[in-house]
């Protein structure tokens, strides 16, 4: 998975001065649109678009630092249709127009290319299950999520503060099974680069919470991975792992199907103590 990332990067490089397709990258890397842009953030820190934006603005400074070609001319080669927006972009990364990046003496930011290394932590085990679980259905409340810009990162905390806050998800408590509450992400659109995110239990009965909306999650297998520690940085550390250790030492690969994670209904999220499962859907590579 990592050389296939490796040579996404590749590609990205040689076609900084070209219109650059999301969906095209992704193929590379043997990925959906959504499933590349996920775990390019995961392991990166970074949106797709951010980094291929920020890459054209550093060899574009480059090039106007080394030569005569025109600021005009430097825009529409990196993507840009006006020379206003170019310099803004510019501005943002630089810290200083496209003229001024000419002036002798000038400091400019340079931002690296990306490479991916296989980590070996044999210190730090990865506890994890290989689970087949028949279809089940999710009962809660759910939310168009967008990818573009990483706002998924933004929009999925938000809605869980909003449904802890208006009493849903102590509404629900009742009805949670031995899963607990679920953060699912589920019917992915790579063309609208969408995905909606339910906040829900698994359904265990009839007698559904007033507003609730019920999901179908079909039969898988799933790795599930558990992240031990206060909820934020653990998740994160964990997916980060996932991508860069665990799939690229194993046989399996990202299935097209839900991801979810999931919560004690009784955890303390800030505790060290806390535990929370990622299920991922898989197959074995072929």
């Amino acid at each position: 998975m990592l050389n296939r990332l490796a040579e996404s990067i590749d590609y990205i490089e040689e076609h900084l001065d070209q219109e650059l397709r999301h969906e095209d990258i992704a193929k590379i890397a043997y990925c959906s649109k959504f499933h590349f842009q996920r775990m390019f953030y995961m392991l990166t820190g970074v949106t797709l678009a951010e980094y291929i934006r920020n890459r054209r603005l550093t060899v574009a400074a480059q090039e106007l630092a080394a030569s005569d070609v025109k600021v005009i001319d430097a825009a529409l080669k990196y993507g840009y249709n006006t020379p206003e927006s170019f310099s803004k972009a510019f501005s943002r990364l630089h810290g200083m127009s496209p003229s001024q990046a000419r002036e002798e003496g000038r400091t400019l930011r340079a931002f690296p290319r990306l490479s991916f290394q296989i980590q070996i932590k044999g210190a730090e085990d990865m506890n994890y299950k290989i689970v087949d679980k028949e279809s089940f259905q999710v009962i809660g409340k759910v939310l168009e999520v967008t990818v573009k810009d990483g706002q998924n990162q933004t929009l999925i905390p938000a809605f869980w503060d909003e449904l802890n806050q208006n009493g849903f998800t102590d509404s629900l408590q009742p009805y949670a099974g031995p899963l607990g509450f679920l953060g699912v992400c589920m019917d992915f659109n790579d063309q609208a680069e969408t995905f909606n995110y339910v906040i829900g239990v698994e359904k265990t009965t009839d007698d559904l919470p007033k507003g609730c909306i019920v999901k179908d999650i079909p039969a898988a297998t799933w790795a599930v991975f558990e992240a031990a520690g206060p909820v934020d940085e653990a998740v994160n550390q964990t997916w980060e792992r996932i991508f860069s250790e665990w799939f690229p030492a194993t046989g399996y690969e990202l299935a097209h199907a839900p991801q979810f994670e999931s919560y004690p209904e009784d955890g303390d999220v800030t505790s060290a103590d806390h535990v929370t499962e990622i299920w991922i859907p898989v197959v074995k590579k072929a």
